[in-house]
């Protein structure tokens, strides 16, 4: 899949990735290659991309679709 997460201010990972979690507004979900398109609400919590790396963030928004993964966060700086 594609992958990019992105801030206001800059990119945070633009690549390719096997597995995605994410912490949505119903739950933690894992997005695999051929996900169903879907748009979430991202609470605070952490992306964490092929179980390497791990970003942590206070809020965003993903969606997914033709397995490329988009979101759009702010990044826990604390």
């Amino acid at each position: 899949m594609d992958v990019a997460i992105l801030s206001l201010h800059e990119v945070l990972f633009n690549g390719t990735a096997q597995q995605v979690i994410v912490p949505g507004e119903q739950g933690i979900f894992e997005i695999l290659p051929m996900h169903r398109p879907v748009v979430s609400l991202l609470l605070p919590g952490t992306i964490v991309i092929d179980e390497q790396k791990v970003l942590s963030i206070r809020r965003g928004v993903v969606k997914v679709a033709f397995d490329q993964v988009t979101a759009i966060v702010e990044p826990d700086i604390g």
